[in-house]
């Protein structure tokens, strides 16, 4: 089943929020909570996890492109034990 990875709602008002760097590569297998982008938002930080384990399958924003709170970042290919 593919997942996606959502932007959080990270409350800081208007501060746009960016993907400063992916972390894991397309094609890459990851497991639950591990970092795989992250983001930029004013001065904050912020790491996104991987909702389950798997292969991220597809990168659907670059780097340094503007995002807003729940959009889809990338997909994750579940495996079948998550």
């Amino acid at each position: 089943m593919q997942r996606p990875i959502l932007t959080p709602d990270l409350d800081l008002g208007e501060a746009p929020i960016t993907v400063s760097v992916w972390l894991a590569k397309r094609g890459a297998e990851v497991v639950a909570g591990d970092r795989v982008v992250e983001l930029l938002a004013g001065d904050v930080v912020v790491d996104v996890s991987a909702p389950v384990g798997g292969v991220l399958i597809e990168r659907q924003v670059g780097e340094d492109e503007a995002v807003r709170p729940g959009q889809s970042l990338g997909v994750i290919l579940a495996r079948d034990d998550d």
